[in-house]
């Protein structure tokens, strides 16, 4: 019997088949090759206090995401603490897929709902949020990080014991933005206690302060090493890189446990700190960025502002 002629074969078959044919084979080949998709959305947030403007003539915010609308694939705005509804109304979270955040001395005027909001939203893989700086005590950040504090002290415990948990929360200080000292004991802290074994697991959670005991402002410039070269928000960063002029912090960051800390800074002087952290919070990501002190052009560094732009790509829900 005679094999059939190839031409003919492919003439009955036809090209339209044919290509579907090559697609499903590069899928099959290529399986982490990402499904075509729209800018990935981004929201600059800044308080804009006036300090910012002896180096940034328009503002943080501005300056960053100015960068930002440069590069392909982004789709950026801006909205500052003035704005109607804080900026950050629900439609507009609705709208966005990386909420970015710069918050210095203005921070308790976010509402806990406003807060809850948006960690409700990255929790459920629909925003991802990046706080810079002295965004550590950001409303929204505090309750992520309280969030991720709630989990973590639940997961110590064995699954048949985990729905009946009494879980009683308190503060390092009443004032929950007051700096620890080096003394003070770490937070997050968990204290467990089973009075006897018919009675429910008591969770005693000491929520973490997000601060840290040491921070100068005088301007000295510190170098940031990369610790994860492959992983996305270092691409096309140099392994170590000198900020000219930045302000300290010195470690212990009271947070809890990063699941990958990308970048560690260090000053002449030997402080150092965990400059570039990452958690996972439920479905969604937050990204924790330390330089950027509003009286230094550290947002005017071509580095800084890849390392946020690489940021915003990793974070973006897929």
């Amino acid at each position: 019997m005679r094999s059939p002629n190839p031409s003919r074969v492919l003439g009955r078959i036809g090209l339209p088949f044919l290509a579907v044919i090559v697609v499903l084979t590069l899928g099959l080949l290529l399986p982490d090759v990402p499904a075509l998709a729209g800018p990935v959305r981004v929201l600059v947030w800044d308080e804009q206090q006036p300090a910012q403007k002896t180096v940034y003539a328009n503002y943080i915010g501005n300056e960053i995401a100015g960068y930002l609308r440069q590069q392909h694939g982004l789709s950026v705005a801006t909205a500052r603490l003035d704005d109607p509804d804080q900026g950050l109304s629900k439609a507009t979270l609705d709208q966005t897929d990386v909420l970015m955040w710069w918050g210095h001395v203005r921070q308790s005027e976010i509402s806990a709902e406003k807060a809850k909001d948006i960690v409700a939203r990255v929790r459920a893989g629909k925003l991802a949020l990046i706080s810079l700086h002295s965004a550590h005590w950001s409303a929204p950040f505090m309750e992520a990080m309280n969030e991720r504090a709630r989990e973590d002290a639940l997961k110590a415990l064995p699954a048949h014991e985990r729905t009946s948990a009494i879980l009683t929360e308190s503060n390092l200080f009443t004032s929950i933005r007051t700096p620890p000292k080096y003394s003070e004991r770490l937070t997050p802290s968990v204290l467990l206690r089973k009075p006897s074994t018919e009675d429910p697991v008591r969770v005693y959670l000491t929520l973490p302060n997000c601060c840290f005991p040491g921070y100068r402002g005088d301007g000295k410039p510190s170098r940031v090493n990369v610790l994860l070269p492959k992983h996305p928000i270092v691409k096309g960063i140099p392994s170590t890189f000198v900020i000219h002029q930045t302000e300290m912090y010195d470690e212990p960051f009271h947070v809890p446990a990063p699941d990958q800390v990308v970048f560690e800074e260090r000053w002449a002087t030997g402080e150092w700190f965990r400059s570039g952290s990452v958690w996972n919070l439920g479905k969604g990501k937050v990204f924790y960025f330390r330089p950027g002190h509003e009286t230094f052009p550290v947002f005017k560094n071509a580095t800084v502002l890849k390392v946020l732009e690489n940021a915003v790509r990793w974070a973006a829900p897929r």
